[in-house]
């Protein structure tokens, strides 16, 4: 049995049955941003299968260049908000928690895509596409429109929220010194440079209130380099990750592609890790959790056909068991069987499904 995986869990107003969380995963299975009866019933089987949080897909946050793409959900429509309420019924009737993803794809949503085409896309500085560079008014509706967002979130009944902050979109674009060339106040040095996260952080907190939990997720990688490092340091990192903390995070969701791969030298933490080990918040580690073999962008973007098995999770169990991270986002496992999380609780691990690329076109 996995006993510090299947703890109780305590952050506010949310109270977890164990410390599985459900990675959030793009799908692109919701017509003109409605998210339909087949995505209640995604959720609904993994919240069935005992996941203790659910992190839903990134959803649109209400700016016209947010999307690339139609099918993905938003989350400021009517339509698309009531189809959200009948998700976050259906997970809570099946026993789970649930958090959306709020998103906003920044410079890497291409011109010309998704459900507003004409819109320009927008960043903290204009790249070599027609895109533009964000005002100061354009800075404050973006804001708004975070806040509104999160604000529906609780209202519908979810029990907490997630900004997506990673991997080369809006928020995350801000960070990097590649991407943000301004020299106003929301350009510099890196303290600086997390001034939009940290007025996003702030509006949201302001519409939620103080007891509703906020996620981050972060990352050192982008899309556009999976090598690249925001932070080179402990110190770097912390001068990044302090100002966030304070301004209402209660949850860092560090993404990376595998979570056993130290993130500095001199020091087996990864990043949730030294997350924690620097800010004193609660932490969500991820990445490859529970399988071997490729990893998931491998997986993604087809570079490797071959099946990916699972894995034993005593290292993770170790892991937790020394207070490195607090809790655990499962991505692909759960893609392969939405009951991976009652079969470690059961001792079935045998039982467990691989994980195979096709499932990507499933995701059911």
């Amino acid at each position: 049995m996995h006993h510090n995986l299947l703890k109780p869990f305590e952050l506010k107003s949310l109270l977890l049955k164990n410390r599985i969380v459900m990675a959030p995963m793009t799908r692109r299975f919701s017509p003109g941003g409605i998210p339909g009866p087949d995505v209640a019933e995604y959720y609904r089987r993994r919240a069935a299968g005992d996941v203790g949080l659910i992190i839903t897909e990134g959803t649109t946050i209400g700016r016209p260049a947010a999307s690339n793409d139609e099918s993905i959900p938003n989350f400021y429509d009517p339509a698309s908000l009531d189809g959200w309420r009948k998700v976050v019924n259906k997970v809570h009737l099946a026993g789970g928690k649930i958090a959306p993803q709020l998103w906003h794809q920044g410079l890497a949503r291409p011109m010309g895509s998704g459900p507003v085409p004409s819109a320009q896309s927008e960043g903290p500085s204009a790249d070599q596409t027609a895109s533009v560079a964000m005002s100061d008014e354009d800075i404050a509706d973006t804001i708004e429109a975070f806040a509104l967002a999160a604000a529906a979130a609780k209202k519908i009944g979810f029990d907490a929220v997630e900004l997506h902050g990673a991997h080369g979109y809006l928020i995350d674009e801000f960070f990097w010194r590649g991407t943000n060339r301004r020299e106003d106040a929301y350009g510099g040095d890196i303290v600086k440079r997390s001034r939009f996260a940290t007025e996003v952080i702030k509006a949201v907190r302001s519409a939620v209130g103080p007891t509703f939990p906020i996620s981050l997720r972060f990352s050192q990688w982008r899309i556009q380099d999976y090598s690249s490092k925001l932070a080179e340091t402990p110190e770097q990192l912390e001068q990044l990750l302090a100002p966030l903390a304070e301004a209402g995070v209660d949850l860092f969701h560090a993404s990376t592609r595998r979570y056993w791969e130290p993130e500095f030298p001199g020091s087996d933490l990864n990043l949730a890790g030294w997350a924690r080990k620097l800010t004193g918040v609660p932490t969500i580690t991820v990445g490859s959790v529970g399988l071997n073999g490729p990893d998931f962008l491998a997986g993604l973007f087809g570079k490797d056909d071959s099946k990916v098995e699972p894995a034993t999770l005593h290292a993770l169990e170790h892991r937790l068991e020394q207070g490195e991270f607090d809790l655990v986002a499962v991505g692909r496992a759960l893609l392969a069987d939405p009951d991976w999380v009652a079969k470690i609780e059961q001792g079935r691990f045998w039982d467990v499904a691989p994980f195979d690329r096709s499932l990507l076109k499933q995701l059911v």
